[in-house]
């Protein structure tokens, strides 16, 4: 590798700023904490498609967690998500997956905010999404990050789907 030099003129902010961004919804999965607290996690990145947007490509996380009375997602924030991802009032889903599947790389407008949080005696930086609305930029030209052409994954260990058979010999223990 050729040498470099450093510039410091050049420093690129790590944290995305409070404000408004055009994004685009990269994946919807449901997860848990440690502690078992169920929630929808998703991951959205600011378009590189649009000019003069700061912190394109940068990833806001976004969790939806299930009630602690009820043990439900609270409708609301769903169809907050569902309606600033432009999907039809009244649109039927089959399946909280079905859902998931419809949001996939739909443009959202959110407006986040760096907030501090306390847990456990620690406290946490965290940037939270204040408010989903609909694009101002309906037609999405976003690049992503290039996936793995036979899986459609960007997982480098990603297998199609398929075992992986490793023999005692391929072991280093």
């Amino acid at each position: 590798m050729a040498g470099f030099d450093l510039n410091y003129s050049e420093v690129t902010e790590m944290n995305v700023a409070d404000g408004k961004y055009e994004a685009v919804i990269n994946s919807v999965s449901e997860d848990a904490t440690k502690g078992g607290a169920q929630f929808i996690n998703l991951d959205l990145i600011i378009r590189n498609d649009l000019k003069n947007q700061k912190f394109a490509n940068a990833h806001i996380f976004s969790r939806v967690f299930k009630s602690k009375k009820d043990g439900k997602y609270p409708k609301g924030m769903i169809f907050a998500i569902g309606k600033a991802a432009g999907i039809p009032d009244k649109t039927h889903f089959e399946s909280l997956e079905d859902y998931f599947q419809k949001l996939w790389h739909k443009p959202v407008l959110v407006t986040v905010k760096n907030e501090k949080s306390e847990y456990n005696g620690k406290t946490y930086e965290n940037l939270n999404v204040k408010r989903w609305e609909i694009s101002k930029f309906p037609e999405v030209q976003h690049k992503f990050k290039e996936s793995n052409k036979e899986t459609g994954s960007t997982d480098p260990f990603a297998n199609g789907g398929q075992s992986i058979d490793i023999s005692d010999d391929q072991l280093p223990f």
